[in-house]
């Protein structure tokens, strides 16, 4: 269960997924949650099950006052770093939101500002604060749902299943097949000993 449910009608909380792939978008969502929002399986999405995510994303849609979903794509990542990409995926999403803004809330270490309004970042946000937890089900579930598309394209390398992660499966497919024009070239694609040609 999350520690505590600190939030009120204004404060926006924001999250991301897939910093640490090597394949496909970063993606973040921000989201206003009414302030008596409870859900007894909302939890850091990284806590839960796929299906707990795919029950949860209906149900924080259909409540939230506002929400909004960007992905930041990988030309865009190798121009900028993953840690800005990231930031302005959480930028991005933030301009969707049609409510009057007073505070952010981030999960992380690391944000710039948006325009005027105050924020605070918070270690682990998504496992103490409802309004993060639910901006990571939603920032999760996107991609998720982004990734399985890009599967139908090259299944080669099965991000249905790993996402665009660095998985031993994955690292095999590039060393197989090389990279697409969906990886982060910007990024070690292979560990050190499996570029060498021997």
């Amino acid at each position: 269960m999350l520690k505590r449910f600190h939030h009120t009608c204004d404060i926006v909380g924001t999250d991301e997924a897939g910093r640490g792939c090597l394949a496909g978008p970063v993606t973040a969502s921000a989201l206003i949650l009414p302030k008596r929002f409870k859900n007894i399986l909302l939890n850091d999405s990284k806590q839960l099950s796929e299906t707990k995510r795919q029950i949860l994303r209906p149900i924080i849609e259909e409540n939230a006052l506002c929400y909004g979903v960007a992905h930041i794509f990988p030309e865009e990542i190798d121009k900028i770093n993953i840690l800005n990409a990231s930031i302005l995926a959480m930028h991005k999403a933030i301009d969707q939101l049609n409510e009057d803004l007073k505070y952010i809330i981030v999960d992380g270490n690391r944000f710039k500002p948006y325009k005027d309004v105050p924020f605070e970042c918070i270690i682990k946000g998504d496992g103490k604060y409802v309004s993060i937890a639910a901006a990571s089900v939603l920032a999760k579930t996107y991609r998720d749902d982004y990734m399985a598309k890009l599967h139908d394209e090259y299944p080669m390398y099965n991000w249905k299943k790993n996402k665009g992660y660095p998985t031993k499966e994955h690292r095999e497919a590039i060393r197989k097949y090389g990279i697409t024009k969906y990886h982060r070239k910007s990024f070690r694609q292979l560990p050190d000993q499996l570029t060498l040609k021997l």
